[in-house]
């Protein structure tokens, strides 16, 4: 009896909206906010949507991007970068107190290595921070820029790799650094364009150019992205 009672609630509440004045239903549609429209080109499609213009560094800083907050799930306890480890693990790492993990594996994938010591693995701003500052981010708030800095919602704008291979790329853009490994390349320029154009971020002319003689060498490579919030 319980059940039917829920249930007859249930349709009641779904058929409720067919009731209401067709002036209040549009003003409701129009109060939904509409996602961003996805995209889905070819590499060098995508390369040609960037926007060129030169880099300018100055005022820069590292923490006016805060980071690593905390994370997509609140009351997790664990921060972005502990979640982005434990979303591309290979092998779950064991969780403790405070988010602490110990033990997994990971595929550092600019240098094909495997890791198993989450200690040893950098989580890696596909376009670094300093790169986003001398694109557009200079003219962003404080709010934008965490948001940027902590972006879970696109699996190109965060990735974990080994230590070695972030920190021999710094700030560089692929103009300037490419992964070690030669069977990463046209991931990797699909992705930093992708996180270039989900930003709405620029590139220099150099930048552009050597995107372009990869994207004629990744021919078959598609760039997907969406606009950030």
């Amino acid at each position: 009896m319980i059940k039917k009672m829920m249930r007859g609630a249930a349709l009641s509440l779904l058929l409720a909206p067919l009731a209401l004045p067709a002036d209040a239903m549009a003003a409701s549609a129009a109060s939904v906010p509409t996602a961003p429209a996805s995209s889905v080109l070819a590499l060098a499609d995508a390369v040609g949507q960037l926007p060129v213009a030169d880099e300018n560094r100055a005022g820069y800083t590292r923490d006016k991007f805060k980071h690593w907050n905390s994370g997509l799930e609140l009351t997790d306890g664990c921060n972005t970068r502990n979640e982005v480890l434990l979303g591309e693990a290979t092998t779950a790492p064991e969780v403790t107190a405070g988010c602490k993990l110990s033990g997994g594996a990971w595929m550092s994938y600019y240098d094909g290595q495997e890791v198993l010591d989450p200690g040893k693995l950098d989580i890696d701003h596909m376009v670094p921070l300093a790169e986003s500052w001398d694109s557009g981010a200079s003219a962003w708030d404080a709010k934008r820029r965490e948001a940027y800095a902590n972006d879970q919602d696109a699996a190109a704008s965060l990735v974990a790799v080994t230590a070695r291979s972030n920190r021999a790329k710094a700030d560089r853009d692929p103009a300037e650094w490419m992964p070690p490994l030669p069977e990463a390349h046209c991931r990797y320029v699909g992705e930093w364009t992708a996180t270039k154009l989900r930003w709405g971020l620029s590139a220099d002319q150099a930048e552009v150019d050597a995107l372009s003689v990869y994207a004629e060498a990744c021919e078959t490579t598609v760039v997907h992205y969406t606009p950030a919030p």
